[in-house]
């Protein structure tokens, strides 16, 4: 089997080699002999050190020139030759027990893929209530957060990948689509792994008041369509702001 790790990143020169430094570790507690892997880092127009950081890791850099999570995602997964794609964000670590976990799931043959749930070290009140919150969500309907998509190649490219319509939210449309495909493959499931959660940032609960982030939710849950597709109606996720 055949695993290709996807990490689309932009403008992130302070976290790139965290975040592969977590994969290669992770990668080398489950090593075995019919486990191979590659590691794709999506370049997505960044103004920073953020491929020539990926580079000095090992890592096979694509550039994706327009700045778009969905695009990031699926040019990375379109240069990757795994059976197995695993697309995690830069701003995230992987463990070696969430990883045993996903290989575990992988070769049940059960499942056509998988998320995670995710903890935010040092998040406010306020942010872990956020994070409670969707971790019922995810649960209750197996949905992925975008930090963690793992799925089967073929049922990837059969179902058109992440919707490039979506500027945000297109990991939930995936997990759909791959439920949908799974069912008619043999009752495949999509889960959500709760053994080993994600450690993501929770800069954007730093970066961006509660008020912000309030407006910003309001936003998409009053016309979820309309302000998915428009970049410029999601600022949280592309005004670009860093720590």
């Amino acid at each position: 089997m055949h695993l290709s790790i996807i990490i689309p990143a932009y403008n992130e020169e302070q976290l790139i080699t965290h975040c592969l430094n977590a994969v290669a570790e992770s990668l080398s507690a489950n090593a075995r002999t019919d486990f191979t892997h590659e590691i794709i880092v999506v370049d997505n127009n960044s103004a920073d050190k953020t491929a020539e950081r990926a580079r000095k890791s090992g890592a096979h850099v694509v550039f994706e020139p327009i700045n778009q999570i969905s695009r990031a995602r699926n040019a990375g997964a379109a240069a990757a030759k795994g059976d197995w794609f695993l697309f995690v964000d830069a701003d995230s670590l992987l463990n070696p027990g969430m990883v045993a976990d996903i290989l575990a799931c992988i070769d049940s043959g059960r499942y056509v893929g998988c998320g995670s749930l995710m903890k935010m070290p040092e998040s406010p009140w306020w942010g872990k209530v956020i994070l409670k919150t969707w971790s019922i969500v995810s649960i209750t309907f197996a949905w992925a957060s975008g930090a963690l998509v793992v799925c089967r190649s073929d049922a990837f490219r059969e179902v058109g990948g992440f919707d490039q319509n979506l500027y945000a939210a297109d990991e939930i449309y995936l997990s759909g689509l791959l439920k949908q495909w799974g069912r008619r493959h043999g009752g495949l499931k999509f889960t959500i792994l709760k053994h080993h959660p994600l450690i993501t940032s929770a800069r954007k609960l730093r970066l961006y008041s509660g008020s912000e982030i309030a407006k910003q939710f309001l936003k998409v849950a009053c016309s979820p369509r309309k302000a998915l597709q428009n970049r410029n109606k999601l600022p949280i996720w592309y005004d670009g702001r860093r720590e």
